[in-house]
């Protein structure tokens, strides 16, 4: 499966970078979720998921060639998985004696781990079926077959499916498996081939798998600025809502961000923590292009050793997956943890590609090597585009994390209720899944001083100057985009969620509740956004580092992942699932309570926007735009928790919070 990643909002979504602006037998546990399982031979479990609902008898095209090859990822359940989520739990409440006493991965492995019978046993009724076992660890087999050794092993046929103009291949019914396997399989993926893509290392000529591309194609942002919010006015073009708006700002910088967030003054650095960041490749110039950041921003220099990076052995689907897409994502994911949390080391984890098993190799790299405490994620997609099958095995993934005192921490998407990309009203996931923290978005207003202004809930309309310069198209305009969030449509609300979010919002469906998204915010709004460093291609030929403003929740994410780490220090033992406490401590003082009309309603804010035609230069002209701020599709910040940034984003209080914490492990 693939994913789209969060995208990396530089200017407008038209002129994005390519791919930017993340108790019983295990099957019996899962087959409480909104997914259907249709039934199954007798003497098997049915796996939750693995139907996919396009698959109709409309739309069968007949049985796939006997000749197809499939490559399937059998995902391993392990022992004793109702066991592992509640001790997950114990460990990530403070209301538990057990809180903050992790596990170790070794511990955890030998626990809840797969035996290396039942992995056995696992491989030898997968080749016993007919299939050839590629490659295998602690986690899952990836096997290859027919659509024959499909059936035995699954009991399931192929058929292929016309879907949105295409033909695809998928299981006639869900996949099952037998009876004796049923505590060893925790699901399969693979068995159908619609692309789930998630756009957006550098490798000598020697390595295998493909090669990585060059610098991606250069983007610029056009004058006039702010450098803080609203100190160059934009006199020159049409009054809005009976005021004189601003121009965007350049850019914040960590100074301004740390100093909006309470970070400054506060002692803390994140000095002793580790926070990983992983999104698909590894731009060759990743490393040199923060380190120059850095400097020229008055962040800290990096140390050595603080910044070090763990690649895939070898990098696949690169055309499909816009491999260089990612680039912008990787500079800013790296670049603006290290502004939030300067002596925090930081390690990049490059997946093998933007499918979902490699990114979920990656996941698990971090969680197998306890590579860092804090994760920071900023790819996904909506929950119609995803896997139902995979949620078993990313869930178990993220439950692990949690029980060894790792947090993971999603962007919430850039596409507001998704109904406009989608046609369909949902949230994304990662995001949406119940081990996670999932982060939302906001407009932030950084005073003169550095100081904190406001923010609101971002969500943006745009309105065009009319081509004499003496009116705005319309206003507020079209829907641009907008944090991501709303109620799931596969995951059961979380016991640290009752409670807290409105039943309105979480039984949405008009049944029971679920989880909803995000559970805290921070700055996203491009209009309002991050400057970031990365070296680009530009149109004369050369190829040079440059700076440019850039936005989305992709920008949240590491933010919150950097404000953890500060907060972790200032704990002095590792936050691990932070949600529970995020709840917790909902109260005004440790949170902003972010509103989409902070001034007053009566106060509709907005800003303009210049930008090069060609992203470049103005050799091709420029275009303006209003973007009015606080409009979210139809999500909304309101007083307390709210779909767009869930209980707010930090105050100065909230690392302060940390300092009080009684220590108990």
């Amino acid at each position: 499966m693939r994913r789209r990643s969060r995208k990396l909002l530089a200017r407008t979504a038209s002129l994005l970078a390519a791919g930017l602006v993340v108790a019983g037998t295990p099957a019996a546990a899962h087959a409480a979720t909104p997914s259907a399982v249709p039934a199954v031979p007798t003497g098997r479990i049915g796996l939750p998921g693995t139907a996919p609902p396009w698959a109709t008898a409309q739309a069968d095209q007949g049985q796939a060639p006997t000749g197809t090859t499939v490559t399937a990822h059998v995902y391993l359940a392990g022992r004793d998985h109702a066991g592992l989520e509640a001790a997950a739990r114990s460990v990530s409440d403070p209301a538990s004696a057990e809180y903050g006493r992790y596990l170790t991965p070794a511990q955890v492995q030998a626990r809840y781990g797969a035996t290396p019978g039942r992995q056995a046993a696992v491989r030898d009724w997968l080749t016993g079926a007919g299939f050839r076992v590629t490659a295998a660890d602690a986690h899952q087999l990836t096997v290859q077959g027919s659509p024959k050794a499909v059936s035995a092993a699954f009991g399931t046929t192929l058929h292929r499916y016309r879907k949105g103009g295409h033909v695809y291949t998928a299981p006639v019914t869900a996949a099952s498996v037998p009876a004796d396997m049923a505590d060893a399989v925790l699901t399969v993926t693979g068995l159908e081939d619609t692309p789930h893509l998630a756009t957006p290392k550098a490798v000598s000529a020697a390595s295998p798998g493909d090669q990585l591309p060059g610098p991606t194609a250069a983007f610029v942002n056009a004058p006039p600025f702010s450098t803080s919010w609203g100190d160059h006015p934009a006199a020159g073009v049409p009054q809005a809502y009976g005021a004189v708006p601003p121009y965007a700002v350049q850019g914040y910088t960590g100074r301004q961000l740390r100093s909006a967030y309470g970070v400054t003054g506060s002692g803390l650095s994140g000095r002793g923590v580790t926070v990983a960041v992983v999104d698909a490749y590894h731009s060759p110039t990743l490393t040199a292009d923060a380190e120059t950041y850095a400097r020229r921003n008055g962040d800290a220099p990096y140390r050595a050793g603080q910044l070090t990076t763990v690649d895939a052995p070898a990098w696949t689907d690169t055309d499909q997956c816009g491999a260089d897409g990612w680039y912008g994502e990787q500079s800013l994911d790296v670049e603006a943890a290290h502004a939030m949390a300067q002596d925090a080391g930081i390690t990049y984890v490059g997946a093998a590609s933007c499918d979902d098993p490699d990114l979920l190799a990656a996941l698990n790299t971090v969680v197998d090597h306890h590579l860092a405490d804090i994760v920071s994620d900023s790819w996904g997609e909506p929950e119609s585009a995803a896997d139902p099958a995979l949620d078993p095995a990313y869930d178990q993934t993220f439950a692990t994390g949690a029980l060894e005192g790792i947090g993971f921490y999603f962007s919430s998407g850039d596409d507001a209720d998704d109904k406009a990309s989608t046609g369909t009203k949902q949230s994304e996931t990662p995001a949406s899944r119940p081990w996670v923290t999932a982060v939302g978005g906001t407009s932030l207003a950084v005073g003169a001083d550095d100081g904190y202004q406001w923010e609101t809930g971002w969500g943006t309309d745009n309105s065009r100057l009319n081509s004499t310069g003496t009116a705005w198209s319309s206003l507020p305009g079209t829907f641009d985009d907008g944090a991501g969030g709303g109620a799931s449509t596969r995951a059961a609300q979380p016991w640290y969620q009752r409670g807290v979010v409105p039943a309105a919002l979480a039984r949405q469906g008009g049944g029971r509740a679920m989880r909803t998204v995000p559970d805290i915010a921070a700055v996203a709004d491009p209009t309002t956004g991050f400057l970031i460093g990365q070296t680009q291609s530009f149109p004369d030929g050369t190829v040079k580092y440059s700076e440019f403003r850039i936005g989305g929740t992709s920008l949240a994410a590491p933010v919150i992942a950097g404000i953890q780490a500060l907060a972790q220090q200032a704990q002095g033992f590792p936050i691990g699932f932070a949600n529970p406490r995020l709840y917790d401590q909902r109260h005004a003082a440790d949170f902003h309570d972010v509103t989409d009309h902070p001034l007053g309603a009566d106060r509709q804010l907005a800003a303009v926007r210049v930008d090069y035609r060609n992203g470049v230069d103005d050799s091709a002209g420029t275009s303006t735009t209003l973007q009015t701020l606080g409009h979210d599709s139809s999500l909304a910040a309101v007083p307390g928790y709210d779909e767009v940034t869930g209980v707010g984003s930090p105050a100065p209080a909230y690392l302060r919070s940390f300092r009080l914490l009684p220590v108990r492990r």
